[in-house]
């Protein structure tokens, strides 16, 4: 056992820099102009970085007629497509702060985060998958349907005063996306000049929801100053360049679309390839043969489809180089497939959190395989890692603890929650991932597990405290427990145990039915046991480990 302690500190060459999205953007636009800055495969989209800043521009000088002043927060809630790249930088250049949502998202953890965040405006989709966002929509706001756009009064969110749909058709109470570069004021270029100059690297400029093991979504607030450097930090792991062309199947409203995938393009300077609207395997392999893509991001199980795909060996993926994988371990074997079978010979790993902008450790793309499978990489160029035990006081290498980050990339704090900002960073500012780490004599990091009570479904982190609270609503439900359960597909499933009234007449079918349209599908528990008792400890606390063990057993 080394007597080294457990900290670590990423050097580099490079300083950080201090800029806003939107001087990046403009630079970025009158240095690359003609080159191509974004592909959208669905929508039948390629534009130039010069096409691409008209369109930012244009939806920026038109969003300046909606009342929204530098600050102000602006959700958008819709899957992959050009409007939200749009919406992405035209925020950016206007000082509003974006709010990303889970396209997920259904009628009660919609109207849950706009209110908490106090949302002025709205982008959404007009639908999605099996979501009718109008209709979820109307129900939190019944008064849309006869509202004046841009002057909405609604009881539920007193604060939205617009809606901007992405829809052909014209829609009640509502603007078109379409629209609104339309609606520009005839001082639009000397408005966005004057937001420009007194925009702030420090200033706020992104909310990312992430459910917290207090049961409810908490909004954490990023900086331009965050983000920005960690985009270039994340393309620098992968040796990027203006030359390289990244397909992007991951959403756009988490930060390793937005953040790792299209700012990093932004700063690099490289082409951003959109597949699909959301995760299809024989979109991302079209995608990678069509548009000659260097590199492509995903959590494990989106390359396992890729690789099971039943006519993968009729795509040409010899133009891949890199990429990301995120999210959850990589089974060795997968990493061979992809190294081999996909060409992603520097392939990189990647850690980090939401809070965190999201990056703190990352693989090297010479990285040895045993690295690549057993590990996250090395720390983040300029940031700061520690492992602490229970007291808080840094452990000897090799030895599992808690891991801390700290650095340029901490985020601001969650949105109107001192408390939870507190829980979360140290008067030292250290941000407590919650996350159990081993740190290495070579400085590699391993994460073996979680403090908190976290699953991790396909990528997508689930708290169980969240889906406990809601389904604690239910009149017939006393009590309730939320676990994950190991899972081939999803390397975690969720699993509930459910104590109901003496006369009530509830199933596990009824209760997927109330959580349905109501929370998103990736929390809606998958195995649910109705049981008479839970096993408690002698001080009545549950004990959720036994049921695990129960579970898993009855599972088989």
């Amino acid at each position: 056992m080394s007597n080294k302690p457990s900290y670590v500190c990423g050097s580099s060459d490079q300083p950080l820099t201090f800029q806003t999205i939107g001087d990046v953007f403009d630079q970025v636009v009158e240095c690359w102009g003609d080159r191509e800055a974004v592909v959208v495969c669905h929508q039948d989209i390629r534009w130039t970085f010069a096409e691409l800043g008209e369109a930012v521009d244009a939806f920026a000088a038109g969003l300046l007629s909606l009342d929204l002043d530098p600050g102000d927060r602006i959700g958008i809630w819709s899957p992959n497509n050009i409007e939200w790249l749009i919406a992405q930088f035209a925020t950016a250049k206007t000082g509003l702060v974006l709010v990303n949502i889970n396209p997920a998202y259904r009628v009660s953890e919609l109207s849950y985060t706009l209110g908490k965040v106090g949302c002025k405006s709205l982008i959404m989709a007009g639908n999605f998958k099996t979501s009718d966002y109008i209709s979820m929509m109307r129900e939190i706001g019944p008064e849309i349907d006869g509202g004046i756009p841009g002057q909405l009064e609604l009881a539920a969110l007193p604060e939205l005063r617009s809606l901007i749909v992405i829809s052909d058709e014209p829609v009640n109470g509502m603007f078109r996306f379409r629209d609104i570069a339309g609606m520009a004021p005839s001082d639009a270029d000397e408005q966005l000049a004057a937001r420009a100059s007194s925009s702030q690297p420090d200033d706020a400029i992104n909310i990312q929801f992430t459910s917290g093991t207090t049961g409810l979504p908490k909004g954490a607030t990023l900086s331009h100053f965050n983000i920005l450097n960690n985009a270039f930090f994340i393309g620098q792991g992968m040796k990027f360049d203006a030359d390289d062309r990244l397909c992007m199947p991951v959403p756009l409203y988490h930060c390793f679309g937005m953040v790792g995938g299209s700012l990093m393009c932004l700063k690099m300077g490289a082409c951003m390839v959109l597949p699909s609207e959301a995760y299809e395997p024989q979109a991302v392999l079209e995608a990678i043969s069509k548009e000659r893509c260097t590199a492509v991001y995903g959590v494990p199980t989106m390359f396992i489809a890729e690789l099971e795909h039943p006519e993968f060996s009729r795509y040409d993926l010899s133009s891949l180089r890199t990429g990301i994988m995120a999210g959850a371990p990589c089974p060795i074997e997968v990493m061979k497939k992809v190294i081999s079978e996909m060409n992603m010979t520097e392939v990189t790993i990647a850690y980090g959190m939401t809070e965190t902008s999201p990056v703190s450790f990352q693989g090297a793309t010479d990285d040895p395989l045993e690295k690549r499978v057993s590990t996250v990489g090395r720390v983040h160029p300029h940031v700061q890692v520690k492992v602490v035990d229970k007291e808080g006081k840094v452990i000897p290498r090799g030895q599992s603890g808690e891991l801390c980050t700290r650095g340029y990339s901490i985020m601001m704090g969650y949105w109107d929650d001192e408390d939870q900002t507190r829980d979360a960073i140290d008067p030292s500012g250290w941000m407590h991932t919650g996350d159990l780490a081993i740190i290495d004599d070579e400085d590699y990091c391993d994460i073996v597990g979680r403090v908190k009570d976290m699953i991790i479904r396909g990528g997508e982190n689930v708290y169980p405290r969240e889906i406990e609270d809601y389904l604690f609503q239910h009149p017939q439900i006393q009590e309730v427990a939320v676990f994950g359960v190991p899972d081939r597909k999803f390397g975690e499933a969720v699993a509930a145990w459910v104590r109901l009234d003496d006369d009530a007449s509830l199933d596990a079918d009824g209760i997927r039915a109330f959580c349905a349209d109501q929370i998103a599908y990736y929390k809606i528990p998958e195995h649910i046991f109705v049981v008479d008792e839970f096993p408690m400890t002698v001080t009545g606390k549950i004990q959720k480990f036994k049921m695990r063990k129960i579970s898993i057993e009855q599972l088989g």
